[in-house]
């Protein structure tokens, strides 16, 4: 019995969305856009993040030493970074391979090759880069580094410590993120409650056609959920082939833009992100599309259907 009511209301509800094709064709195309947007703030999302990992990768903490600083306090200080949970790696340059590296730069330029053999000795220390897990961890280990390893009583072994310039790059990107997924769920809420309030008229419309059918099932005493579900099915209809058009959409548009992104943003080629996350975009997709439909449908019957 359950299963033959069920079935009803299903088929009630596909009758209803091709009944009333042209309201239904309105409700789906807002819902395309609205969709589109959900997606298109994933694959920004997506390549701001991968922008991010690009640059964090590049950034690293250079530590200097004084020329007069023991290799072995350097190496027992760059155990101790090593020893640390937020330390990915330490690379560890001697003096000499500083000076050959300083040499090798400066090769074409004579006059700073004369002035280093001038001197008769090596001007430069030992240096350690490290790497961490998490840009925000350079600060802890700055601090690590700074009032501690002194050579002597009042002398410390460390001459510098400095961030790449691209450390400005990271904080910008990271504040641009932030800023773009702000301003993406601000306008996905606001074409969401566009779609909402477009399919809510919809299917106040329809129930208005389908009144006098109504009044007929209201008098053989049919229930309030036998009444309501045809809206919700086609509500329900609605985002679900709106979530299907706009997934048939992305792949075209993903193929013809995954070359540009994939020289403009560190790699990252939104068609392949598309492929290989398929799965993921599916489901969000759909699923918007169906809670979209769905609950616009169920509020339109609540509000205009007085039952």
């Amino acid at each position: 019995m359950l299963f033959t009511k069920l079935k009803r209301v299903i088929r009630s509800g596909f009758l209803n969305f091709w009944r009333n094709a042209f309201l239904s064709t309105t409700s789906i195309l807002v819902m395309v856009i609205t969709l589109s947007f959900i997606g298109s703030i994933i694959f920004l999302s997506a390549i701001l993040a991968a922008s991010l990992d690009g640059v964090s990768r590049q950034v690293d903490l250079s530590v200097t030493f004084i020329p007069e600083a023991p290799s072995s306090e350097v190496l027992a200080l760059k155990e101790d970074l090593e020893a640390r949970p937020d330390v990915s790696s330490v690379k560890y340059t001697s003096r000499e391979e500083a000076l050959e590296g300083f040499r090798d730069r400066h090769a074409s330029d004579r006059i700073i090759l004369q002035t280093i053999d001038e001197l008769g000795r090596n001007p430069l220390g030992a240096n350690l880069t490290i790497q961490a897990y998490d840009p925000e961890s350079y600060q802890d280990i700055a601090a690590f580094l700074e009032p501690e390893h002194a050579l002597g009583a009042d002398e410390n072994i460390i001459y510098r410590i400095n961030f790449r310039d691209n450390e400005l790059a990271i904080e910008r990107l990271t504040s641009l993120i932030g800023a773009v997924e702000r301003f993406g769920l601000a306008l996905t809420v606001a074409l969401a409650f566009v779609s909402v309030l477009i399919t809510f008229n919809t299917v106040r419309l329809i129930i208005y056609t389908a009144r006098d059918e109504i009044a007929v099932m209201r008098l053989v005493g049919a229930s309030t959920r036998y009444i309501r579900g045809p809206f919700v099915i086609s509500g329900i209809l609605y985002g679900l082939i709106a979530a299907l058009i706009t997934l048939a959409l992305f792949y075209p548009m993903t193929f013809w833009l995954g070359e540009v992104t994939e020289h403009f943003f560190i790699g990252i080629n939104v068609f392949t992100y598309y492929l290989e996350n398929f799965v993921q975009i599916f489901l969000i997709t759909v699923l918007s599309g169906i809670f979209i439909g769905g609950i616009s449908s169920y509020m339109a019957v609540k509000r205009y259907l007085k039952i």
